[in-house]
Order: structure tokens, then sequence, then C-alpha cells
């Protein structure tokens, strides 16, 4: 079989490799064929029937996602009776489509909107269809809604779930007209086992799947005088949010962000950054203390597993729950900045505890779920109020008609917004790792050599990837897995023992937090070209860099933190204001 065929698409003659469909020719060939399901290494599967084209010498109008070149072929893109037949379905699914678009969080970046403004599907088209189902279904949790009055049935969202999971959450429930998308048996989403890692909202071309929304939640926090309000930021976000503002992929915005977050009228901000720093004390702390009774011979749980990846977390209480006490007792930076803002902060500030409201902003829906575990609070006090995503951080900023490219970069002066660059990279796959074995290395070894803090074979998108470090004279394995469908082949690692692994880093979303469930949508023809999980990272390793202090342990607040309040990493008020239970979880 030959390499290469010669085509023509549109007149235009050019040569690909034998393997391409049409729609690949075409994209080669920088000819946009328009697409609604298709979602290249996720989902092909040739549902909406929007890709038509005309090949010539062929009676029937082939999809090009799937039908592959051949040599000698002509094809047609823009024919009237492609045409034809591509506003004929458009018309089709916009006629069962709730047009409430100024409500939509995907109003700008809505691909059905854009295909129906493109092929001039006019509003008549609608009306005169009396095809619409005459009940919508709602399935909402406090991350997330499925509303299946702006489903298409593409199936990506159904795809995706299985391509980034393996859990198989979402699938097409009844049949024929009544058909919809959900959890098997129309299961509630909370129950359904389902993660929350988000990539079936990102994979959505319209608003069908979101994150549930909580900006006027926020809004409501100003009505009241006696509440102070703090933001708090999550390390990725400041490598995203730009990109709702027009800014290329992976542009760090932290300044304006602030500055954006100042506007909103927010009363402090402090940084999650530092929370990360915190958790590296603690969890560097707990993993020395298992390590020495490891080698001592007494009782010890090894490997220690993170707990800082609110989907991961989800994931091993369902899942994997023989494995519970491997895991960290410590929550999570956005938890544990949390609490420490309600109570060392609270009465450095003079404010009563109950009157600090803290709002994150959160590049991962499954935070939502987290701040509201029942774990999370102290003496009855909960440890984070709202959280808002990356994008709903956008809409609120967008409601309140602030010009992000006009703002003025500034620096936040608060103890708590302090960080070192291992508290930046927590948002990477592997940043974690990182940023725990700089502290655990030096602690151990009593060393401050600063060439000793880049760990490079814990970086990049390797779906597992395994250090080997000697620490103190021993010769520690260590192992980081991303992304939920390879949890089970590093649990098997760990299961079969022929590596002895001292610490394992699990984050639920493939390439950390830079891609989380709570950031810009990216739509698909943009997401087959770059690698948004790379690019985003580029910016959080950029700060690493740039900074002077790389590991949390010499971060002069976090030392203060522990001299003014909470004594050493470990201490009883650390483990009441920084430690939590897990348990067991049923599935349905």
């Amino acid at each position: 079989m030959k390499d290469k065929v010669n085509i023509a698409i549109d007149n235009k003659p050019i040569t690909v490799p034998s393997h391409f469909t049409i729609l690949e020719a075409a994209d080669y060939a920088g000819i946009n064929i328009p697409r609604l399901c298709f979602l290249k290494g996720i989902s092909e599967t040739s549902s909406c029937r929007i890709c038509v084209v005309e090949v010539v010498g062929m009676h029937n109008l082939k999809n090009s996602c799937t039908f592959q070149v051949m040599e000698g072929m002509k094809v047609f893109t823009t024919s009237p009776r492609v045409i034809q037949q591509i506003k004929l379905n458009l018309e089709l699914i916009a006629g069962n489509h709730q047009f409430d678009c100024w409500a939509c969080p995907r109003e700008h970046n809505c691909e059905l909107l854009d295909l129906l403004r493109r092929f001039n599907i006019d509003n008549h088209y609608v009306v005169d269809k009396e095809i619409k189902k005459r009940e919508w279904i709602l399935n909402i949790s406090d991350s997330m809604i499925l509303d299946s009055s702006k489903c298409v049935l593409c199936g990506r969202c159904v795809d995706a779930c299985e391509h980034y999971t393996g859990l198989g959450i979402l699938n097409f429930n009844d049949r024929g007209f009544f058909t919809h998308v959900g959890p098997a048996n129309s299961e509630n989403i909370d129950n359904s086992g389902c993660i929350y890692c988000g990539k079936c909202i990102q994979s959505c071309p319209t608003g069908a799947i979101r994150e549930k929304d909580d900006i006027d939640r926020v809004f409501n926090l100003f009505d009241y005088p006696d509440h102070y309000v703090v933001a708090q930021v999550a390390p990725s976000v400041r490598a995203a949010l730009g990109e709702e503002f027009g800014y290329p992929i992976g542009t760090n915005v932290e300044g304006m962000l602030f500055s954006a977050l100042k506007e909103l009228g927010f009363h402090d901000i402090v940084d999650v950054n530092f929370g990360a720093d915190l958790t590296i004390m603690e969890e560097g702390n707990e993993l020395i203390e298992r390590l020495e009774r490891h080698l001592k011979g007494e009782k010890s749980v090894l490997p220690l597993f993170t707990s800082c990846s609110p989907g991961w977390v989800r994931y091993i209480e369902r899942y994997a729950p023989e494995y519970l006490d491997n895991l960290s007792s410590c929550k999570s930076p956005q938890q544990m900045n949390g609490a420490i803002v309600k109570n060392y902060y609270a009465t450095k500030l003079g404010i009563p505890r109950e009157n600090i409201k803290v709002v994150s902003i959160m590049p991962c829906i499954a935070k939502k779920n987290e701040a509201n575990r029942p774990e999370m609070e102290v003496d009855g006090i909960r440890d984070v109020d709202i959280v808002l995503t990356t994008r709903e951080l956008a809409k609120y900023i967008k409601r309140h008609q602030i010009d992000f490219h006009s703002l003025e970069p500034v620096k936040i002066d608060s103890p708590l917004a302090s960080y070192t660059g291992a508290g930046a990279i927590f948002g990477v796959t592997g940043g974690v790792m990182e940023a725990a074995l700089r502290t655990v290395k030096a602690m151990l070894e009593k060393e401050n050599d600063q060439n000793t803090v880049d760990i490079t074979d814990v970086r990049g998108i390797d779906d597992i990837k395994e250090a080997t470090l000697t620490i103190n004279g021993l010769e520690l394995n260590f192992a980081v897995a991303h992304g939920a469908k390879h949890f089970p082949e590093m649990l098997r690692r760990v299961k079969e023992g022929k590596k002895q692994y001292a610490f394992v880093e699990f984050m639920g979303c493939t390439g950390g937090c830079v891609f989380g469930g709570g950031q810009p949508i990216t739509k698909a023809k943009a997401f087959e070209k770059i690698d948004i999980r790379k690019e985003r990272a580029k910016a959080l390793y950029q700060i690493d860099s740039d900074v002077k202090l790389r590991r949390s342990h010499e971060n002069p607040y976090i030392i203060k933190l522990y001299e003014e309040y909470l004594g050493k990493p470990g201490s009883k008020l650390a483990h009441k204001l920084l430690h939590t239970t897990y348990s067991k979880k049923e599935v349905y």
C-alpha cells in the first residue's frame, strides 16, 4: 500500500498520508470542514453528520471524520448538496435545543452556536419544528450540572469520560426520542462514582454539562457589613485565566488577576501557593515519620500517597479503599489555607472567625465538592465557604465590566501570599512530588545545596513517571500517576511489589491542575493542535525558575507560622487544623 496518496479537495490538489481521513486531509490543507461530535483521539464516532462531504463518483455523502482518503479522490466540501445537508442537520439539532444563550456559560464559545451562525440557521427553522422534548432532565450535584435541554447527543462527554478516567460514568440512557446522557440508570451524579475531573465539561461543545455556578453566592457575601471576604487563588489559575481574555495559552497573568480581585471588592487576597508550601511541610513530615518507623522495624504503611487532588481522593475512597491507610492525612492546600486564614490570620486581624468568608479560585470542579465535605471544618467553622472555577472568575470579571487588559498588575503584601517555587509547581503533574522531595531531602540531609532542587525525572506528561533518589544514604523509589485512567496500573505496581515505593503522587487530571476541569475550555480544532498541558505548565515552571526561594521550608512566613502558632510540623494544633480523615464510600 502506498504511503502517500494524491487527492483534490475543492479543486485543490494535495498529497497526504494514505491513512488520513478526509477531515485530516482537509485540516492539513487548511480547508475548514465543520464538525460537532469529532474530538481527535477522544471522540470519533461520526454521529452528528455535520462534517459531510461530497466525493465524486460516490452516491451518498460521506462523513469526512471517518472516511479514509484514496488515490485520485476528488472531494467537495461546499457543494450545494453538502450545504443543504449540513443545514438540514443543524436545523434538526436546533429544533431540539433550549436556546437561553444569555444564561449559558458557553455563550461566547459554543460550537453549536458558531455553526448556526456560520450556516445562517434562522429562528423560523427552530420555531416551526415541533420536535422539542416535553421534559428536560437536570442532574445536579454540588459540583456540576447535566442539562439535557442543551445536549446534542454528540457523545463527546461519554467518550471523554472513558478516555480520561476509564470509569465510564456517563452513558446514553433510554432509547429513541427519550435518549439522554447521564450516569447509568439515570443515577444522581454524586452517587454514580464520578470523581469530578470535569473532562466531560471540557469536551462538551455546548453548555449541556457545566460546573455549578456559585457566582451569585459570592456576590451575596458582600451584602453583610460584618463579613470580611478573602479570596485565595490556586497555582495554576494564573497560567490559564488569561485565555478567557484573549491571551495566548499559558500566559502568566498573576498580577492582573490580583488586580481584578481587588476591583471585585475582596477585602483581602491570599495565595494557595502558600498553602502548597504548608502542605509540603506537613506531608513531608508525615513521609519522614513513616520512613523512620519503617527503618526501625516498626509498623509503618508505605508508600505514602498524596491527598491534595480531590478527584484522586474520591477515586481511592470509592474504587481502592483498601489503600486508605497509605493516603496522607493532610488536607489539600485549599483547605489548609482556609483553615489558617480563619484561625491564625483571623487572630492577627482581630476579626471573629465566623465573620471571615473564604472564596477559593480553583482550576477544578472537584474542589467544590471537597470544600463541602463534612470533615473540612474546625470547631464548626468551614475551612472554605465557596469555590469558583477559573471560568467562573472570568465570567464574574466580565459581569462587572472590568477591562482585564487595562488592569495594572499588583503584588499582594499579605504574609499568606508569600510562596516559593515549590508551591508554584503544585499545579503540574509531578510538581507535588518534586516540591516534597526538595524539602524532605534537605531536612534529612541537613543540607542547603540549591543545585539539588530540580528533579526532572518526575516532570513531563508520561502517564506514569518513576524516579529513584538517594537521600541520606538511602536509595528510595518514587512514582507519579496522573489521570484516573492510569490509577489502576499504578496501584497494580504498588501491590505487585517488584519495586518498593516510598512516596506516590496521584492527580485526578491528566497533566495536573493546569488541565483541571474548571479551566478555560479550548474549542475542538485548537485542542487538536496544541498540548494545553505543556503550555500552561511552562508558566509555572518559569515562576519556579525565577523566584529566589525554591523550597517550601525556606518560605519565611511558613517559618514564622510555625514559630508563632503551629509549633512544628505534625504538632497537635497542626493536626487539628491541617489534617483530616478519609473513609470508604459506596457507589450506588
